[in-house]
């Protein structure tokens, strides 16, 4: 494709790093406008930014044709794989920013990470093999999720089990791109799934009868246009070029970073702290979501 040039594995991999480090600022983004917004009405309006930012690129693209886009596929097609990755993107993003209230920045963006161990786990049910290096990764991060949100007495919070759940569907979100990016208009797809999670979010606003005010958007106007035009116009994207060129579970590691720069964020500019038990925590997730998937990687390098 034209956007990755030569050498494309290498730079899906510069451009899947890219997102990464664009959603994890996006927590501090996301956990600023919790304040001001509510939740269902701030992705709506961010995916309709997003899609807003896309549409001309897509446009001018179409227009001189210069991609190397499969135009075999049917629009039909297209539409239903946009709206299968936009039902997955609207579910995981809903459980995101509702449960970023009740948490960090820097939590949310650990744990949302753990889509890394969640990847391979849905790919049993899928009918791919699981080896021991992700049990043993999962079983870390598991772990390491015990001391990051596990309170003394047993309980976890609210905000913490929302972003877990949020990444059970992201994972699943890796996986429908990892299959469907390499078969169709990337861009394309990317506009499909913005509008149809726009769309949703706008739906369950109004049906919950959500504060939907034109001054809530100007207040909130700087974390919105960074959630809007960042995350979603360029991060997202970003991500289904580069995953036209990367396996499923390795984009998983290198997305999975995000959680490393939503601490570096929330420390920076929210002035978040973690505790001694909260940082060792961090620091198993972190280890058990690579081992997940590295110690798979030098098993087959030994074998072959």
């Amino acid at each position: 494709m034209i956007i990755l040039g030569t050498n494309k594995a290498l730079r899906a991999d510069i451009l899947m790093l890219i997102a990464a480090a664009i959603w994890g600022f996006a927590f501090v983004a996301q956990k600023d406008a919790a304040e001001t917004m509510d939740p269902f009405f701030f992705n709506a309006a961010r995916f309709f930014i997003g899609a807003t930012v896309l549409t001309p690129l897509v446009w001018y693209l179409s227009k001189r044709n210069t991609t190397s886009i499969k135009t075999e596929v049917s629009t039909k097609k297209l539409l239903f794989a946009g709206t299968v990755a936009g039902l997955f993107l609207f579910t995981a993003s809903s459980f995101q920013q509702v449960g970023i209230e009740f948490t960090t920045a820097g939590k949310a963006g650990f744990i949302t990470g753990l889509y890394i161990f969640f990847v391979p786990l849905i790919g049993i049910f899928l009918g791919q093999k699981t080896n021991s290096g992700t049990w043993l990764g999962g079983f870390l991060a598991v772990i390491g999720l015990y001391l990051l949100s596990i309170n003394e007495d047993f309980s976890i919070e609210k905000g913490d089990l929302y972003q877990l759940v949020c990444a059970v569907f992201f994972a699943a979100h890796i996986l429908v791109l990892g299959y469907v990016a390499k078969r169709m208009d990337p861009l394309k797809l990317s506009l499909i799934q913005y509008i149809v999670s726009g769309f949703l979010s706008l739906i369950i606003a109004i049906a919950i009868k959500e504060n939907i005010e034109f001054d809530a958007i100007i207040i909130t106007a700087i974390p919105l246009l960074y959630a809007g035009v960042m995350s979603i116009g360029i991060g997202y994207t970003l991500q289904v070029v580069a995953q036209q060129h990367a396996k499923s579970s390795h984009a998983a590691i290198i997305l999975g970073l995000e959680g490393a720069f939503a601490v570096l964020g929330g420390w920076l500019i929210l002035d978040e702290t973690l505790t001694t038990r909260g940082f060792i925590g961090c620091v198993l997730m972190l280890i058990g979501m690579l081992l997940s998937q590295l110690l798979p990687s030098l098993s087959l390098k030994k074998a072959s």
